[in-house]
């Protein structure tokens, strides 16, 4: 791996991270909605013990990176440190340069969806670094690994002790909202992973084949797949050119076509999981 990659993906990392401190800090926090991982576990702790989330959420997550690090790997470990180091900074410093004194807005459930959509785009960042902001992430990226389990359903599942937690802590009411922002997070992170890698598999009937095929090799990098096929009602040969592209590679191909051949014939279909050179 290059240093310039390595450098992308730690930027990166850092701001996914703190896209998911904003989240929770802003809209979380203040109204105690501990819908899981170590900020909702951290919320709880620090109803009983007078110690700053920043820290209690630094002392938890030290221990699940252990974890994290001999299930994951090293560089999985390596990367969430840098980003479960920068979780508790960017806390500490919201802490001192932005103290709470309420809530951003007086509707709850404002808050919650808020908070769970902000949050959720940060992770979004942060896992497609291949790392986490710690916590149950880290446990969610091992059910991953090992049992095949989407991320969103193994946040959920290893966030069921936070919420009950939240629950006997707060009051079936502000636990219960607890409860439907952790599973909303689930939800949502299901939502962007699956909308990030959406691919389109697209199959294109010309007379001017060639020409299209050599414009995805030079300028799209991508390869084909051409098929010898009859014409329907000419009976007369022709190529169907298929290719797999990320959506903006789409739209820069689309509007080639039109150049290439003005009677071009192509079907898109939505691709959830494409494997091979390129992907």
């Amino acid at each position: 791996m290059t240093n310039k990659k390595i450098i992308k993906e730690y930027l990166f990392t850092a701001l996914g991270t703190l896209i998911v401190v904003i989240g929770i800090y802003f809209f979380m926090v203040p109204q105690n909605l501990a819908s899981g991982g170590v900020s909702g576990l951290s919320i709880v702790v620090t109803h009983y013990v007078p110690l700053p989330i920043s820290l209690v959420s630094l002392i938890i997550n030290t221990i699940l990176l252990v974890v994290g690090f001999i299930f994951i790997g090293k560089e999985f470990g390596g990367k969430t440190i840098f980003s479960v180091i920068l979780f508790s900074a960017y806390m500490k410093i919201m802490e001192i340069f932005f103290p709470l004194s309420g809530p951003v807005t007086d509707e709850v459930l404002v808050n919650l969806i808020c908070g769970i959509v902000i949050a959720a785009m940060g992770l979004l960042i942060v896992f497609n670094q291949n790392a986490s902001t710690g916590g149950t992430d880290i446990l969610a990226k091992i059910f991953n690994k090992y049992f095949n389990l989407e991320i969103g359903t193994g946040l959920l599942a290893a966030d069921v002790v936070v919420v009950c937690s939240s629950i006997l802590t707060f009051g079936f009411s502000t636990g219960i909202l607890g409860a439907l922002g952790w599973f909303l997070n689930g939800i949502v992170v299901n939502y962007f992973i699956d909308g990030l890698n959406i691919k389109r598999e697209v199959v294109i009937i010309s007379k001017n084949s060639k020409e299209i095929k050599n414009y995805i090799f030079a300028k799209l990098d991508r390869g084909v797949t051409i098929y010898k096929a009859e014409g329907g009602y000419t009976n007369e040969p022709t190529d169907i050119v298929v290719t797999v592209l990320a959506k903006n590679e789409y739209f820069v191909l689309k509007k080639k076509l039109k150049e290439l051949d003005p009677d071009v014939f192509v079907l898109v279909r939505s691709v959830h999981e494409v494997l091979g050179r390129g992907f």
